[in-house]
């Protein structure tokens, strides 16, 4: 853009330096965007997690034993709460490194409510799914 551009009158050697710079910066905005795409796909990922262990203990709610498909279901859930925690810590680890430029960074406070929301709300299924029976507090 032309408020971007170098001044007219520095040398050639400034206008090098100061194009590797906005380079630099530019590139820095780019990684931030990156890593936020990358943040909200495990995200969604950690979604997935759950919605295969809701389908599954659904699916195969009445094996036998039927512990096991609570046991297999609890696992995907559990899952998504490693996949929620993991990706806030590696998101969060690599913001502090950058600084932005242009773009608006995300306020990392809101990716921890987010990834702790997405836990705490999984952890609350794992245990609806071994108390609750049909509905009611029962028999695991």
């Amino acid at each position: 853009m032309a408020q971007d551009d170098p001044e007219q009158h520095e040398s050639a050697d400034d206008k090098s330096t100061q194009w590797a710079e906005y380079r630099t910066d530019w590139a820095e905005d780019r990684t931030i965007m990156a890593l936020e795409r990358t943040f909200a796909g495990w995200m969604r990922t950690a979604f997935a997690a759950i919605a295969i262990g809701i389908g599954f203990n659904a699916l195969f709610g009445e094996f036998d034993p039927p512990w096991l498909a609570k046991a297999i279901a609890t696992l995907f859930i559990a899952l998504a709460i490693v996949f929620a925690i993991s990706a806030q810590r590696r998101a969060l680890r690599a913001f502090e490194r950058l600084s932005s430029h242009a773009v608006d960074s995300p306020s990392l406070p809101n990716l921890k409510f987010i990834a702790y929301a997405i836990s705490a709300g999984a952890g609350l299924l794992i245990v609806a799914l071994w108390v609750l029976n049909d509905g009611t507090l029962g028999d695991v």
